[in-house]
């Protein structure tokens, strides 16, 4: 990975040293994409990363697991350096951020022995509100969904929030407050960071955030199947979830069978079975890239592009939300059939996505300033502006 960068972004700037990194999303995906914040572009290395994994299977068998199990853990190291833990085995490979909280959910539950008390918020994403629920009607939790402006941590065990909402990409920041009346309480905070890692610094450790989950399919250009699940330093240690594995084993190569199990040191107890070995390789080099561009920088230049489709926007009579520091990476545009918006703009080669009423636009390093003014040219003629 290259020394991480100090000199502003620009757009001649990113020409000239990112986009030669990106030769083939900008080569065969011949759209104005602006939908990063539902699948990040991968990097040309990203191919490369996974045939050599596969070219280890094929040349050494068995023996490429020693190549797959480093893999494994450079992606733990780079995904701790990412959000601040201070010790990389605090991170666990997961498929997707719902696994991990199914993971600390059956953990939680299985030290109680009365009902697990929830609170979450009502803007969490519909997989982990999905899951909340589906536990909820088992009899296995109490849940109350509460505003997420004014989510509190009383009477709960854990509590449930996304840091950066998906629909509105606001930025929850009465955070530090929640967790610090949560800990008064005696909950235990978990943060959904998927919209929040990669976009807006963060500090899990500083913070003192007790479980994390997030994945790389969006901004950290890693794709579906990169997840991960943060359990802090104090906690990763003592606490134990039934969702395990042989790979959780102290020393589980040596196929003994101790009674009661014996678990591995850290955060490797949280480990499962056997692990899918290519979905770390494959998020490699867009959090490599991501750390070697720096959170901040990334962070200032997308303030500028939001700001710069929020200006064409507006020149077009269009409203926007999002633009300022308030806010995640998208812009947003609340609108009665945003079904028919997505459609029109695609007919354009132009690629956004909705949820709801809620119309997500997410300028990226790879989009140009005239690529901007043509997504507000076709948006205003489809709206009648």
């Amino acid at each position: 990975m290259n020394a991480p960068a100090t000199e502003p972004i620009s757009e001649a700037w990113l020409k000239k040293r990112i986009w030669p990194r990106f030769t083939r999303t900008r080569k065969e995906h011949r759209k104005i994409y602006l939908a990063s914040h539902s699948l990040g572009r991968p990097p040309d290395r990203t191919a490369q990363d996974l045939q050599h994994a596969l070219d280890l299977w094929y040349h050494d068998m068995g023996a490429a697991w020693s190549d797959w199990r480093a893999a494994r853990e450079r992606f733990r190291a780079l995904v701790a350096r990412l959000i601040g833990a201070k010790r990389p085995d605090c991170v666990i490979p997961r498929a997707s951020a719902g696994q991990g909280l199914r993971a600390v959910l059956n953990a939680l539950q299985s030290e109680k022995k009365s009902k697990l008390r929830v609170v979450a918020s009502d803007g969490e994403f519909d997989s982990i509100d999905f899951i909340l629920r589906v536990y909820r009607e088992q009899g296995r939790l109490d849940l109350r969904v509460m505003p997420w402006r004014d989510l509190s941590a009383g009477n709960a065990d854990l509590v449930v929030v996304s840091s950066v909402q998906f629909r509105t990409g606001e930025w929850f920041h009465n955070l530090p407050k929640l967790l610090r009346a949560a800990k008064a309480a005696g909950a235990l905070v978990l943060i959904d960071a998927y919209h929040h890692a990669g976009v807006l610094p963060l500090d899990v450790h500083a913070l003192g955030v007790d479980f994390a989950i997030g994945g790389c399919a969006k901004y950290l250009r890693g794709g579906p199947g990169a997840g991960w699940l943060y359990v802090r330093p104090g906690l990763v240690e003592t606490m134990r979830t039934p969702d395990t594995g042989w790979y959780a084993k102290d020393k589980p190569f040596a196929f003994e069978r101790p009674d009661p199990p014996q678990f591995a040191a850290g955060g490797d107890a949280w480990l499962e079975s056997t692990p899918a070995v290519l979905a770390p390789v494959q998020a490699m080099a867009g959090l490599e890239v991501t750390l070697e561009l720096g959170v901040e920088r990334l962070r200032d230049y997308s303030i500028e592009q939001k700001q710069l489709l929020a200006d064409f926007l507006q020149l077009r009579g269009i409203e926007s939300a999002g633009a300022g520091d308030e806010h995640g990476a998208f812009l947003t545009i609340e609108h009665a059939d945003t079904p028919r918006l997505v459609a029109g703009l695609a007919r354009h080669n132009i690629v956004v996505d909705a949820r709801g009423d809620y119309l997500r636009i997410c300028p990226d390093i790879l989009n140009t300033e005239g690529e901007l003014a043509q997504v507000a040219e076709e948006l205003a003629a489809l709206m009648g502006r």
